[in-house]
């Protein structure tokens, strides 16, 4: 069953003060990018909330909500290894 889409702005902001102005997770200074990161080396949802019990389920789902609006008009040109 599909769930309620998420809207990121509900848990995403950026603020100059914290984290030299990073989009966080509202509430915390989990930035955006460190939760992805983490994802990226192979943590699980689970291990991400035993270790950070403040992400919750949606606030997950809004990183990447945040993530796909971001990269939607981004264009990535391949590059040939070796090409200059």
């Amino acid at each position: 069953m599909w769930e309620e889409r998420v809207t990121w702005t509900e848990h995403i902001h950026a603020d100059p003060a914290v984290l030299g102005g990073k989009p966080v997770i509202k509430g915390t200074r989990l930035a955006v990018d460190f939760v992805l990161g983490l994802l990226a080396e192979g943590w699980s949802r689970d291990q991400l909330q035993r270790n950070y019990p403040q992400l919750t389920d949606d606030a997950l789902r809004a990183v990447f909500a945040y993530a796909a609006e971001v990269l939607h008009d981004q264009t990535l040109l391949p590059v040939r290894p070796g090409a200059a």
